[in-house]
């Protein structure tokens, strides 16, 4: 069987919750100390509960499931798109629904579809990802 055949029909739910060592930790990288992020009093004179969480947090998640996730490691992400549609906080709790939307056998090539949900099951993000398969 050919690598990519691992992906027809694929899907797979992912969790994951912001943690405060994963909120930290992205900010020492990023070194993005915007008061949205980073001052509880701002963010609620802007209209949110809190500090918003870094929507670049949610990226590295995609990466972990291409990384980590999927049924094969011979893997290589090639493009990502996402759109944010909802704040996330600290200590949300996400579920990560990926889906194959499109096979390209003849370039090993595989789109996935994306969704973050919420514990209300309202979706916070979504988008479409490209990997390479290593034959």
């Amino acid at each position: 069987m050919a690598k990519i055949d691992l992906f027809k029909d694929f899907e797979k739910n992912i969790s994951f919750v912001i943690l405060e060592e994963t909120y930290k930790t992205f900010q020492l990288c990023s070194k993005d100390l915007n008061p949205l992020h980073t001052d509880e009093k701002f963010a609620k004179e802007k209209g949110f509960s809190g500090c918003v969480m870094y929507g670049n947090i949610l990226n590295a998640f995609i990466s972990y499931a291409i990384g980590m996730e999927l049924p094969t490691k011979d893997v290589m992400l090639q493009t990502q798109d996402i759109q944010y549609k909802k704040p996330v906080f600290l200590n949300d709790k996400l579920v990560l629904n990926l889906r194959t939307e499109e096979i390209h056998e003849g370039v090993h090539v595989v789109i996935f579809v994306y969704k973050f949900l919420n514990e209300q099951s309202k979706v916070v993000a979504k988008g479409r990802v490209q990997i390479g398969i290593f034959e």
